[in-house]
Protein backbone atom coordinates (compact mmCIF):
# COMPACT_ATOMS: atom_id res chain seq x y z
CA UNK A 1 0.00 0.00 0.00
CA UNK A 2 2.57 2.23 0.83
CA UNK A 3 4.82 1.82 -2.49
CA UNK A 4 1.95 2.35 -4.66
CA UNK A 5 1.13 5.62 -2.83
CA UNK A 6 4.44 6.75 -3.03
CA UNK A 7 4.28 5.78 -7.01
CA UNK A 8 1.18 7.32 -7.08
CA UNK A 9 2.02 10.30 -5.91
CA UNK A 10 5.16 10.75 -7.76
CA UNK A 11 3.14 10.26 -11.06
CA UNK A 12 1.23 13.20 -9.88
CA UNK A 13 3.55 16.36 -9.16
CA UNK A 14 2.48 15.47 -5.34
CA UNK A 15 4.71 17.49 -2.28
CA UNK A 16 6.65 15.40 0.47
CA UNK A 17 2.88 15.89 2.23
CA UNK A 18 1.09 13.10 -0.24
CA UNK A 19 4.33 11.36 -0.75
CA UNK A 20 4.25 10.38 2.99
CA UNK A 21 2.08 7.56 2.35
CA UNK A 22 -0.26 6.15 5.07
CA UNK A 23 0.39 6.89 8.65
CA UNK A 24 0.47 3.89 10.77
CA UNK A 25 -1.93 5.90 13.12
CA UNK A 26 -3.99 9.15 12.16
CA UNK A 27 -6.65 10.91 14.17
CA UNK A 28 -10.20 11.87 12.26
CA UNK A 29 -12.28 13.95 13.95
CA UNK A 30 -11.69 12.75 17.34
CA UNK A 31 -11.26 8.67 16.49
CA UNK A 32 -7.92 7.15 16.34
CA UNK A 33 -7.75 4.84 12.97
CA UNK A 34 -4.65 2.37 13.51
CA UNK A 35 -3.16 0.65 10.30
CA UNK A 36 -0.49 -1.94 13.06
CA UNK A 37 -0.27 -4.05 9.70
CA UNK A 38 0.90 -1.27 7.42
CA UNK A 39 4.40 -2.68 7.33
CA UNK A 40 3.74 -6.09 7.00
CA UNK A 41 3.67 -7.79 2.89
CA UNK A 42 0.72 -9.08 1.77
CA UNK A 43 2.35 -12.78 1.67
CA UNK A 44 3.47 -12.44 5.24
CA UNK A 45 0.04 -11.60 6.77
CA UNK A 46 -1.74 -14.36 4.51
CA UNK A 47 0.80 -16.73 5.64
CA UNK A 48 0.10 -15.49 9.31
CA UNK A 49 -3.54 -16.39 8.28
CA UNK A 50 -2.92 -19.43 7.07
CA UNK A 51 -1.00 -20.44 9.84
CA UNK A 52 -3.73 -19.58 12.99
CA UNK A 53 -6.63 -20.86 10.62
CA UNK A 54 -8.08 -18.05 9.83
CA UNK A 55 -9.85 -16.86 6.59
CA UNK A 56 -8.27 -13.63 4.89
CA UNK A 57 -11.34 -11.48 3.74
CA UNK A 58 -10.46 -10.31 -0.35
CA UNK A 59 -11.20 -6.58 -0.72
CA UNK A 60 -12.89 -6.87 -4.17
CA UNK A 61 -11.83 -3.16 -5.20
CA UNK A 62 -8.07 -4.57 -4.38
CA UNK A 63 -7.99 -6.37 -7.74
CA UNK A 64 -10.36 -4.10 -10.27
CA UNK A 65 -7.97 -2.49 -12.61
CA UNK A 66 -10.96 0.34 -12.92
CA UNK A 67 -8.09 1.91 -9.94
CA UNK A 68 -4.83 3.01 -10.89
CA UNK A 69 -3.65 1.76 -7.28
CA UNK A 70 -4.71 -1.86 -8.55
CA UNK A 71 -2.91 -1.19 -11.76
CA UNK A 72 0.40 0.20 -9.64
CA UNK A 73 0.29 -2.71 -7.72
CA UNK A 74 -0.46 -5.13 -10.65
CA UNK A 75 1.70 -3.69 -13.48
CA UNK A 76 3.97 -1.06 -12.67
CA UNK A 77 5.86 -2.59 -9.43
CA UNK A 78 6.80 -5.76 -11.03
CA UNK A 79 8.27 -4.35 -14.09
CA UNK A 80 10.49 -2.10 -11.71
CA UNK A 81 11.55 -5.09 -9.14
CA UNK A 82 12.29 -7.23 -12.47
CA UNK A 83 14.17 -3.80 -14.24
CA UNK A 84 15.55 -2.76 -10.96
CA UNK A 85 15.92 -5.72 -8.97
CA UNK A 86 13.93 -6.94 -5.93
CA UNK A 87 12.87 -4.65 -2.40
CA UNK A 88 11.51 -1.29 -4.49
CA UNK A 89 8.46 -1.96 -2.60
CA UNK A 90 10.14 -1.51 0.91
CA UNK A 91 12.19 1.33 -0.10
CA UNK A 92 9.31 2.68 -1.27
CA UNK A 93 7.72 2.50 2.08
CA UNK A 94 10.66 3.40 3.85
CA UNK A 95 10.86 6.55 1.81
CA UNK A 96 7.29 7.44 3.05
CA UNK A 97 8.67 6.70 6.41
CA UNK A 98 11.23 9.41 6.00
CA UNK A 99 9.41 12.05 4.41
CA UNK A 100 5.93 11.65 7.85
CA UNK A 101 9.28 12.74 9.55
CA UNK A 102 10.26 15.54 7.84
CA UNK A 103 6.50 16.85 7.52
CA UNK A 104 6.00 16.19 11.55
CA UNK A 105 9.12 18.39 12.05
CA UNK A 106 7.92 21.20 9.31
CA UNK A 107 4.75 20.73 11.09
CA UNK A 108 6.18 21.38 14.56
CA UNK A 109 8.27 24.07 13.08
CA UNK A 110 5.27 25.90 11.83
CA UNK A 111 3.45 25.38 14.81
CA UNK A 112 6.45 27.38 17.23
CA UNK A 113 6.70 30.42 14.20
CA UNK A 114 3.12 31.10 13.29
CA UNK A 115 1.86 33.04 16.17
CA UNK A 116 5.08 35.25 15.77
CA UNK A 117 4.58 36.83 12.22
CA UNK A 118 1.01 35.73 11.80
CA UNK A 119 -1.88 38.94 12.76
CA UNK A 120 -5.66 39.45 12.15
CA UNK A 121 -6.26 41.20 8.96
CA UNK A 122 -9.79 42.99 7.89
CA UNK A 123 -11.77 39.78 6.39
CA UNK A 124 -8.77 38.08 6.53
CA UNK A 125 -5.45 37.47 7.66
CA UNK A 126 -2.01 38.55 7.27
CA UNK A 127 2.03 37.41 7.57
CA UNK A 128 4.68 39.47 8.01
CA UNK A 129 6.61 39.80 4.42
CA UNK A 130 9.96 40.41 6.75
CA UNK A 131 9.56 36.47 8.71
CA UNK A 132 8.44 34.53 5.16
CA UNK A 133 11.66 36.37 3.50
CA UNK A 134 13.66 34.96 6.81
CA UNK A 135 12.50 31.36 6.35
CA UNK A 136 13.93 28.95 3.72
CA UNK A 137 11.65 28.40 0.60
CA UNK A 138 10.52 24.68 2.25
CA UNK A 139 9.36 26.56 5.63
CA UNK A 140 7.93 29.92 3.61
CA UNK A 141 6.07 27.66 1.13
CA UNK A 142 4.51 25.61 3.99
CA UNK A 143 3.64 28.40 6.32
CA UNK A 144 2.13 30.15 3.18
CA UNK A 145 -0.28 27.15 2.48
CA UNK A 146 -0.74 26.70 6.08
CA UNK A 147 -2.23 30.00 6.90
CA UNK A 148 -4.46 29.96 3.39
CA UNK A 149 -6.01 26.59 4.38
CA UNK A 150 -6.43 27.15 8.44
CA UNK A 151 -8.07 30.47 7.77
CA UNK A 152 -10.13 29.90 4.40
CA UNK A 153 -10.21 26.44 4.16
CA UNK A 154 -8.41 25.42 0.91
CA UNK A 155 -5.76 23.73 -0.68
CA UNK A 156 -3.28 25.60 -2.90
CA UNK A 157 -1.44 24.24 -5.91
CA UNK A 158 2.51 24.60 -5.49
CA UNK A 159 1.71 27.13 -8.79
CA UNK A 160 -0.39 29.17 -6.35
CA UNK A 161 2.24 29.10 -3.65
CA UNK A 162 4.99 30.32 -5.36
CA UNK A 163 2.90 32.70 -6.83
CA UNK A 164 2.54 33.72 -3.41
CA UNK A 165 5.84 33.63 -2.44
CA UNK A 166 6.81 35.68 -5.24
CA UNK A 167 4.81 38.77 -3.17
CA UNK A 168 7.73 38.18 -0.36
CA UNK A 169 10.85 37.27 -2.43
CA UNK A 170 10.10 38.97 -5.89
CA UNK A 171 8.33 42.25 -5.35
CA UNK A 172 7.77 44.71 -8.00
CA UNK A 173 4.47 46.92 -7.50
CA UNK A 174 2.80 43.38 -8.67
CA UNK A 175 -1.07 43.67 -7.98
CA UNK A 176 -3.55 41.03 -5.94
CA UNK A 177 -3.72 37.40 -6.86
CA UNK A 178 -6.49 35.29 -6.96
CA UNK A 179 -6.65 32.05 -5.13
CA UNK A 180 -9.62 29.57 -4.25
CA UNK A 181 -11.59 31.17 -1.50
CA UNK A 182 -9.18 33.99 -1.00
CA UNK A 183 -7.07 36.93 -3.13
CA UNK A 184 -3.41 37.57 -1.72
CA UNK A 185 -1.30 40.99 -1.86
CA UNK A 186 1.24 42.53 -0.34
CA UNK A 187 0.17 45.62 1.61
CA UNK A 188 3.16 47.04 3.55
CA UNK A 189 5.34 44.73 5.18
CA UNK A 190 2.75 42.47 5.12
CA UNK A 191 1.39 39.68 3.10
CA UNK A 192 -2.39 39.69 3.11
CA UNK A 193 -4.88 37.32 2.94
CA UNK A 194 -8.45 38.31 2.47
CA UNK A 195 -11.80 36.70 1.47
CA UNK A 196 -13.25 36.47 -1.94
CA UNK A 197 -15.40 39.42 -2.26
CA UNK A 198 -14.56 40.90 0.54
CA UNK A 199 -14.22 43.96 -1.79
CA UNK A 200 -10.25 44.63 -0.03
Amino acid sequence: DQAETVLLGLSRGSGAASLAGMAPATVDDDVTWRRPLLGVRRATTRAACAADGLRPWDDPHNTDPAFARVRVRRAVLPVLEAELGPGIAEALARTAEQLREDAAAFAEMIEETIEDIVEPAEAGIAVSVAALAANPPALRHRIIRHVVASEFHVGLTRTQTLEVARLVTDWSGQGPIDLPGCRARRAGGKIEFTASGSGI
